[in-house]
Protein backbone atom coordinates (compact mmCIF):
# COMPACT_ATOMS: atom_id res chain seq x y z
CA UNK A 1 0.00 0.00 0.00
CA UNK A 2 1.49 3.62 -0.85
CA UNK A 3 1.92 6.07 1.92
CA UNK A 4 -0.22 9.11 1.31
CA UNK A 5 1.79 11.77 0.39
CA UNK A 6 1.68 14.85 3.92
CA UNK A 7 3.45 17.92 3.85
CA UNK A 8 5.50 18.84 6.31
CA UNK A 9 6.74 22.27 8.61
CA UNK A 10 9.04 22.84 10.97
CA UNK A 11 8.37 23.57 14.57
CA UNK A 12 7.84 27.12 16.37
CA UNK A 13 11.91 27.39 17.84
CA UNK A 14 12.72 29.88 20.49
CA UNK A 15 15.52 30.68 22.75
CA UNK A 16 16.80 28.54 25.58
CA UNK A 17 14.98 30.61 29.09
CA UNK A 18 17.44 32.10 32.28
CA UNK A 19 17.42 29.97 34.59
CA UNK A 20 16.53 26.70 32.59
CA UNK A 21 17.11 23.30 34.32
CA UNK A 22 17.39 19.97 33.14
CA UNK A 23 14.86 16.98 34.36
CA UNK A 24 16.30 14.23 36.13
CA UNK A 25 15.69 10.21 37.08
CA UNK A 26 13.21 9.83 39.89
CA UNK A 27 16.67 8.73 41.98
CA UNK A 28 19.27 10.70 40.79
CA UNK A 29 22.06 11.18 43.14
CA UNK A 30 24.56 13.89 41.83
CA UNK A 31 27.68 12.97 43.96
CA UNK A 32 29.39 9.48 44.75
CA UNK A 33 26.76 7.62 46.68
CA UNK A 34 27.80 6.23 50.63
CA UNK A 35 27.54 2.73 51.75
CA UNK A 36 24.91 4.61 54.01
CA UNK A 37 23.13 5.98 50.80
CA UNK A 38 19.91 4.47 49.90
CA UNK A 39 20.13 1.04 47.58
CA UNK A 40 17.73 2.65 45.34
CA UNK A 41 20.82 5.33 44.03
CA UNK A 42 22.42 2.38 42.92
CA UNK A 43 19.60 0.61 41.30
CA UNK A 44 18.82 0.38 37.68
CA UNK A 45 15.04 1.02 38.04
CA UNK A 46 13.34 -0.24 34.88
CA UNK A 47 10.22 2.31 34.77
CA UNK A 48 12.74 4.49 33.69
CA UNK A 49 15.78 2.97 31.71
CA UNK A 50 14.60 0.24 29.43
CA UNK A 51 15.98 -3.31 29.73
CA UNK A 52 18.13 -5.04 27.82
CA UNK A 53 16.66 -8.13 26.21
CA UNK A 54 17.45 -10.57 23.68
CA UNK A 55 15.78 -14.38 23.11
CA UNK A 56 17.44 -17.41 23.40
CA UNK A 57 17.45 -18.44 19.99
CA UNK A 58 19.81 -15.85 18.98
CA UNK A 59 23.18 -16.04 18.73
CA UNK A 60 25.91 -15.07 21.52
CA UNK A 61 27.98 -13.15 19.08
CA UNK A 62 24.84 -11.25 18.38
CA UNK A 63 24.17 -10.85 22.12
CA UNK A 64 27.97 -9.67 22.06
CA UNK A 65 27.44 -6.96 19.67
CA UNK A 66 24.36 -5.48 21.93
CA UNK A 67 25.51 -5.44 25.12
CA UNK A 68 29.09 -3.55 23.63
CA UNK A 69 26.15 -1.02 22.20
CA UNK A 70 24.10 -0.59 25.25
CA UNK A 71 27.24 -0.49 27.47
CA UNK A 72 26.15 -3.09 29.68
CA UNK A 73 27.58 -6.36 30.78
CA UNK A 74 23.77 -8.20 31.01
CA UNK A 75 20.86 -9.18 29.21
CA UNK A 76 17.25 -10.65 29.99
CA UNK A 77 16.68 -13.56 28.29
CA UNK A 78 12.86 -13.27 27.31
CA UNK A 79 10.51 -15.73 25.22
CA UNK A 80 7.58 -14.44 22.57
CA UNK A 81 5.60 -13.69 25.46
CA UNK A 82 8.41 -11.31 27.06
CA UNK A 83 8.99 -12.79 29.99
CA UNK A 84 11.81 -13.54 31.49
CA UNK A 85 13.25 -17.00 31.11
CA UNK A 86 16.60 -16.38 32.07
CA UNK A 87 19.95 -13.91 31.79
CA UNK A 88 23.04 -13.78 29.68
CA UNK A 89 26.34 -11.82 31.42
CA UNK A 90 29.59 -10.61 29.89
CA UNK A 91 30.89 -12.89 31.71
CA UNK A 92 28.96 -15.67 30.45
CA UNK A 93 30.11 -15.34 26.97
CA UNK A 94 34.08 -16.14 27.42
CA UNK A 95 33.32 -18.21 30.62
CA UNK A 96 33.51 -22.22 30.60
CA UNK A 97 30.07 -22.94 29.00
CA UNK A 98 30.79 -21.43 26.13
CA UNK A 99 34.41 -23.05 25.74
CA UNK A 100 32.34 -26.50 26.17
CA UNK A 101 29.67 -25.98 23.94
CA UNK A 102 32.33 -24.68 21.44
CA UNK A 103 34.23 -28.20 22.29
CA UNK A 104 31.94 -30.63 22.40
CA UNK A 105 30.08 -29.45 19.13
CA UNK A 106 33.11 -28.87 17.36
CA UNK A 107 31.38 -25.24 16.77
CA UNK A 108 32.49 -21.39 16.17
CA UNK A 109 31.79 -18.69 19.04
CA UNK A 110 29.20 -17.68 16.58
CA UNK A 111 27.38 -20.70 16.02
CA UNK A 112 26.72 -20.54 20.49
CA UNK A 113 23.41 -19.81 21.01
CA UNK A 114 22.26 -17.89 24.17
CA UNK A 115 20.36 -20.60 25.44
CA UNK A 116 23.28 -22.77 25.30
CA UNK A 117 24.90 -20.69 28.36
CA UNK A 118 22.64 -18.63 29.97
CA UNK A 119 21.34 -18.98 33.55
CA UNK A 120 17.87 -20.28 33.38
CA UNK A 121 14.98 -18.50 35.18
CA UNK A 122 14.89 -21.29 37.82
CA UNK A 123 18.53 -20.76 38.93
CA UNK A 124 18.23 -16.84 39.04
CA UNK A 125 17.80 -15.41 42.66
CA UNK A 126 16.30 -12.32 43.10
CA UNK A 127 15.49 -9.77 45.57
CA UNK A 128 12.26 -7.74 46.64
CA UNK A 129 11.24 -4.66 46.40
CA UNK A 130 9.92 -4.07 49.33
CA UNK A 131 13.23 -5.53 51.11
CA UNK A 132 15.29 -3.11 48.83
CA UNK A 133 13.19 0.18 49.65
CA UNK A 134 14.41 0.20 53.53
CA UNK A 135 18.29 -1.17 52.10
CA UNK A 136 21.39 1.29 51.97
CA UNK A 137 24.04 0.49 49.37
CA UNK A 138 26.22 -1.35 51.80
CA UNK A 139 23.47 -4.04 52.24
CA UNK A 140 23.02 -4.48 48.60
CA UNK A 141 27.67 -5.18 48.50
CA UNK A 142 27.41 -7.28 50.96
CA UNK A 143 24.29 -8.96 49.47
CA UNK A 144 25.89 -9.75 46.06
CA UNK A 145 29.37 -10.80 47.55
CA UNK A 146 27.07 -13.49 49.52
CA UNK A 147 25.94 -15.02 46.22
CA UNK A 148 28.90 -14.15 44.33
CA UNK A 149 27.47 -12.69 41.54
CA UNK A 150 27.48 -9.38 39.90
CA UNK A 151 24.08 -8.71 39.51
CA UNK A 152 21.00 -9.21 41.27
CA UNK A 153 17.57 -8.56 40.44
CA UNK A 154 14.76 -7.11 41.91
CA UNK A 155 11.40 -8.09 41.41
CA UNK A 156 8.20 -6.47 42.34
CA UNK A 157 3.97 -7.51 41.66
CA UNK A 158 2.04 -4.80 38.83
CA UNK A 159 -0.11 -3.37 40.51
CA UNK A 160 -3.64 -4.45 38.99
CA UNK A 161 -2.79 -7.89 37.76
CA UNK A 162 0.10 -8.78 40.70
CA UNK A 163 1.59 -10.73 37.94
CA UNK A 164 5.57 -10.79 39.46
CA UNK A 165 7.86 -8.01 37.03
CA UNK A 166 11.80 -7.39 37.51
CA UNK A 167 11.44 -4.21 38.67
CA UNK A 168 15.04 -3.42 39.29
CA UNK A 169 18.71 -4.50 38.57
CA UNK A 170 21.70 -3.83 40.73
CA UNK A 171 25.29 -4.17 38.94
CA UNK A 172 28.35 -4.06 40.97
CA UNK A 173 30.61 -2.45 38.43
CA UNK A 174 27.82 0.81 38.44
CA UNK A 175 28.04 0.45 42.08
CA UNK A 176 32.13 0.63 41.87
CA UNK A 177 31.34 3.62 39.67
CA UNK A 178 29.11 5.59 41.76
CA UNK A 179 30.87 4.56 44.79
CA UNK A 180 34.01 6.69 42.74
CA UNK A 181 35.78 3.32 42.02
CA UNK A 182 37.40 2.81 38.72
CA UNK A 183 36.78 -0.79 37.75
CA UNK A 184 39.19 -2.74 35.18
CA UNK A 185 38.40 -6.12 35.23
CA UNK A 186 35.50 -8.54 35.13
CA UNK A 187 37.07 -10.69 38.06
CA UNK A 188 33.83 -10.52 41.11
CA UNK A 189 36.43 -10.76 43.64
CA UNK A 190 38.93 -7.95 42.51
CA UNK A 191 35.69 -5.80 41.44
CA UNK A 192 34.57 -6.74 45.40
CA UNK A 193 38.11 -5.95 46.78
CA UNK A 194 37.78 -2.61 44.86
CA UNK A 195 34.98 -1.41 46.88
CA UNK A 196 35.63 -2.95 49.95
CA UNK A 197 38.39 -0.37 49.69
CA UNK A 198 36.29 2.61 48.60
CA UNK A 199 33.93 1.87 51.40
CA UNK A 200 36.64 1.75 54.49
CA UNK A 201 38.04 5.24 52.99
CA UNK A 202 37.40 7.81 55.41
CA UNK A 203 35.54 9.79 52.53
CA UNK A 204 33.40 6.63 52.09
CA UNK A 205 31.77 7.09 55.25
Amino acid sequence: MKELTRSYKPLTISTLAPHTGYARPFFYSPNHVKPSSSALEVMTDLQFIPAGTIRADIDIDTATQKMIARGVRMLLVTDSHDDVIGLITSRDLLGERTAAVMHNRRVRFSEVNVSDIMTTADCIEVLQLKDVLHACVGDIVETLKHSGRQHALVVDPESFSGKPVIRGIFSASQIARQLGVRTQTQEISETFAEIDRAMSAPAAR
